[in-house]
């Protein structure tokens, strides 16, 4: 994309950012107020704006077209796979919203145009994801799961020279889409443990005072372990066609987080306060 002159484009990529792209099969027939539509979408969902293109007959038709050069053009083409007739769909933005603003988009197109069928179980495993992300708020790397969460093996030598290349041993199974369970293979060794704490920011003292307990239950020689959590509400919903886990969960709150059946959260009484040493500043 660096190729192209779409100022949009260029100035996304010239701050760290990137350009996600979305190809809608046999979209090139989506009417204007259609596309205007998906850009409303777009930026309902948190995008700064969503470059739209017309693979016709006759060429490329779409604002950012003209600022193409046909290099660029067939590369995309390679890249996406897109045949005359389709839509592309463009958003620039950090990685990570851009992802997650055109996988939302992709879920709605495919339930408009029926491209989902249903009816039938559809799993997946997601694996090799990241370890660590850099937080530009707080200046300092942190973990994407948890920082227990082990690296894979073979990527262990690169955690302090290219910590964001170290890839975790974390896992999530979708059932359908929908992400219904997920877990990790954990640090069993100390001296792992301590590194990935130093990673994170934490100084030797702040790691034996938060986690002292585990660095040393560590010591004595702990087994390689791991775990999964399931999501049973989750899995209800999709077996029984729900939308929402609000219907298929025993006990479901309101907006308030007010239980209808129980009546939760009731007063509490000053004996109960006084027996958890807890005093209201109301």
């Amino acid at each position: 994309m660096r190729e192209s002159s779409f100022q949009v484009f260029l100035k996304e990529l010239e701050g760290g950012g990137v350009v996600k792209g979305l190809v809608v099969e046999g979209g090139a027939g989506f009417s204007r107020k259609e596309l205007d539509e998906l850009v409303k979408e777009a930026m309902e969902l948190g995008a700064k704006g969503l470059a739209w293109v017309r693979i016709t007959e006759g060429g490329w038709q779409g604002p950012p077209s003209k600022y193409f050069p046909e290099g660029l053009r067939g590369r995309i083409i390679e890249r996406t796979g897109a045949r005359t007739g389709d839509l592309l769909l463009f958003v620039a933005d950090t990685r990570q919203r851009a992802c997650e603003i055109l996988g939302e988009l992709r879920l709605r197109l495919g339930r408009r145009l029926g491209l989902i069928p249903e009816g039938g179980y559809e799993f997946a495993w997601i694996v090799d994801f990241p370890l660590l992300e850099f937080d530009e708020s707080e200046g300092r790397y942190v973990a994407i799961h948890h920082p227990f969460t082990s690296p894979k093996e073979e990527d262990i030598g690169r955690l302090e020279e290219d910590p964001l290349s170290v890839r975790a041993r974390a896992y999530d199974i979708i059932l359908n889409g929908h992400e219904i369970g997920g877990g990790s293979i954990r640090n069993h060794r100390p001296e792992l443990q301590e590194r990935i704490f130093r990673l994170i920011g934490f100084s030797e003292k702040e790691a034996r005072e938060r986690f002292g307990f585990l660095l040393e239950a560590l010591q004595y020689g702990a087994p390689p372990h791991g775990g999964i959590a399931l999501g049973f509400d989750r899995l209800m919903m999709i077996l029984c066609g729900s939308d929402t886990i609000r219907e298929v969960i025993p006990f479901p709150k309101t907006q308030k987080g007010t239980c209808p059946l129980t009546g939760a959260p009731s007063e509490v009484e000053p004996r109960q306060l006084k027996e958890l040493h807890l005093k209201l500043g109301l």
